[in-house]
């Protein structure tokens, strides 16, 4: 099976000024045809360091894909780094400088002579044809003894002319025929309420390094990730696999497990609430609005969301709810009157709401760690909760307004 190997060009790329984001469109691409990717490089506009990645690159995978470096001015080296990687030197191509010209002149613009830089190619190097811009791609096969040449293909970094470009001209060079190869499928499944290492524990045997299907796990803002790659011969193959290890994830997760892909709390959260005909409104001090900004990110949640209230302190929310109490019971009471009130007021079934979040200096005996209530409330019942958010201050808001959310979500399921 071939190795692919992505390299991305540019200092702005190496600096942080730009994020690159070729080399994940890339990948999903490959592995859609069943060519594994095994590196990521990203290189500032560096002659020698240019050649030094491309040398490399060359040895170890068969396979490398360049994006970003073909454009027309000084910092642009990938045809003078191919060029000098193979000893060879940099040709005319009269065709595609034909071709720049043409495209100038349906702009009514005059070209820059810097622009036949572009036209310029590794002696036995192919164009590749742009037909969003005025850069071609260069391809060229290398030799290397006692193995199959590497397959290089360099692209623009223009996310739009790299595409059309990879799909049309350059993945029908290095795709594996019909039969031959593997093929490579992944899927997520997303889980929430517990930390890492114990979704390790609870999946046993399923993260197991060398098992088949692979399975990863990633957190993001509270939420698991889990990442199922299967790789076979078929198509059929792959995905029959990744649905008996679905089926493992969500027997052994239970209801930590909440969705598939993209799937988000808040669009679960839609789905069960429109499924059942019923309506929420929402009150929140600690996430400034953040749950209902979720939901109504989510088509049909007009359907069910009745409104929602948003206050620096739930006292603002609610100025008889006590919450200014040092007592916790006192403050669990206020978070369910709060819950109440809000869905009466709006005539919702059920009411949700999200204090401030105390500190530990907020009153004497509080306790080390911050916490923020969280209370829900249908027409029969009130359920309080007090959540510690300590952790990193920089996803207090998303994890609390996901921890409100997912209240909600298990008292649907039940």
């Amino acid at each position: 099976m071939p190795l692919a190997e992505i390299i991305a060009i540019g200092t702005e790329l190496t600096t942080g000024a730009k994020l690159d984001t070729n080399s994940q469109w890339l990948s999903v691409e490959l592995q859609a045809v069943g060519i594994p990717v095994q590196y990521h490089v990203t290189v500032a506009d560096d002659m020698t360091a240019n050649v030094n990645v491309l040398r490399t690159a060359v040895d170890r995978s068969d396979i490398v894909l360049i994006s970003g470096g073909l454009g027309p001015t000084l910092d642009d080296l990938t045809r003078d780094a191919l060029a000098q990687l193979i000893g060879k030197q940099l040709v005319l191509h009269e065709p595609s400088l034909a071709i720049i010209r043409g495209m100038f002149a349906r702009r009514n613009r005059e070209m820059p002579e810097r622009n036949v830089v572009q036209a310029m190619f590794p002696e036995g190097a192919e164009p590749i044809p742009n037909r969003r811009g005025t850069a071609p791609g260069i391809y060229l096969e290398i030799v290397r003894p006692g193995r199959p040449a590497c397959r290089v293909a360099a692209m623009p970094g223009v996310p739009s002319e790299m595409k059309v470009m990879f799909h049309d001209d350059v993945l029908p060079r290095i795709r594996p025929p019909d039969g031959a190869g593997r093929v490579i499928r992944s899927a997520r499944v997303n889980c929430f309420g517990l930390g890492e290492s114990a979704a390790e524990q609870m999946l046993g045997d399923v993260t197991a390094r060398g098992r088949d299907p692979e399975v990863g796990i990633t957190v993001h803002e509270a939420t698991i990730t889990l990442r199922i790659e299967s790789t076979a011969a078929t198509i059929a193959e792959a995905l029959e696999k990744i649905a008996a290890t679905k089926k493992i994830i969500f027997e052994r997760m239970g209801d930590y497990a909440f969705g598939e892909e993209d799937e988000e709390l808040e669009d679960v959260i839609v789905r069960l609430l429109n499924e059942r005909a019923q309506s929420l409104a929402v009150a929140e001090a600690a996430t400034g609005g953040l749950v209902a900004h979720r939901l109504t990110n989510v088509p049909r949640h007009e359907c069910c969301l009745r409104g929602g209230l948003v206050a620096p302190d739930e006292r603002t929310l609610e100025p008889a709810s006590g919450a200014n109490s040092a007592d916790d019971a006192a403050v669990k009471a206020a978070a369910s009157r709060l819950a109440q009130s809000c869905r009466e007021r709006f005539a919702a079934d059920w009411g949700l709401s999200v204090g401030r979040c105390s500190r530990a200096d907020d009153h004497e005996g509080a306790p080390d760690a911050p916490t923020v209530w969280l209370a829900l409330a249908d027409s029969a019942n009130v359920r309080a909760v007090e959540l510690n958010v300590a952790g990193d201050p920089a996803i207090l808001k998303s994890r609390v307004a996901k921890s409100a959310l997912n209240l909600l979500r298990l008292a649907l399921l039940r």
